[in-house]
């Protein structure tokens, strides 16, 4: 039996797509006169940045108003564990109504990142400072069970976990600064419809 509600994720997507655009075009407007020494300093010391250096935050917020509120707050902090490794976790919230119900989702997250070409201009004379990388993400999710209206869910909350894989581009915006476009696939879906085959994901990180 199928839930009677089902969250639009593909609105969610195009909202985010829209604030990440926004933010970016603001981010690259102070990093234009940036040189390349500046943007790449990692590749360029043969040491070890600092760790207050390797740590990096971001993450992503959608914001949706009209017939369906939508918004989401998915914050993260990480950590460089090697140059082409990084590890990141953070909270996730979500508040969605329509004309019929409303719902909060929320949990937590964890993530790594492997860094395949951390350069694509090094390679391919593309312009730019574009990386590619491989990701694997687990989500813990709390849902509220009258709002999934299965039979055999529990009452009150109930705990929903996911793991998702796939790869993403990142490309630099600034020295710290990254906009990230992320195509992942939920490798257990639960059938509640959390996510979209493939999920789109964008965030920010700096």
């Amino acid at each position: 039996m199928a839930p009677t509600n089902k969250i639009p994720i593909s609105h969610r997507s195009r909202t985010i797509l829209l604030t990440c655009i926004l933010v970016s075009i603001s981010f690259s407007i102070i990093s234009a006169q940036k040189t390349k020494e500046d943007i790449f300093p990692y590749d360029q010391k043969e040491q070890a940045p600092p760790v207050k250096e390797r740590l990096f935050y971001g993450g992503s917020f959608g914001l949706m108003f009209g017939s369906i509120t939508d918004i989401q707050v998915s914050p993260v902090v990480g950590f460089w564990v090697l140059p082409r490794i990084a590890i990141a976790a953070g909270p996730t919230y979500r508040f969605y109504k329509d004309a019929q119900d409303k719902t909060s989702i929320y949990g937590g997250r964890g993530y790594m990142q492997f860094v395949v070409i951390q350069d694509l201009s090094r390679i391919i004379p593309v312009g730019g400072h574009t990386g590619l990388f491989l990701h694997v993400e687990d989500e813990l999710l709390s849902l509220k069970a009258n709002f999934w209206k299965y039979p055999y869910n529990p009452p009150g909350r109930f705990f929903v976990n996911t793991v998702l894989a796939g790869g993403g581009i990142s490309q630099q915006i600034g020295r710290r600064a990254s906009l990230n476009f992320m195509v992942l696939w939920p490798l257990n879906d639960p059938m509640y419809n959390l996510y979209s085959k493939p999920e789109i994901k964008i965030s920010l990180t700096f």
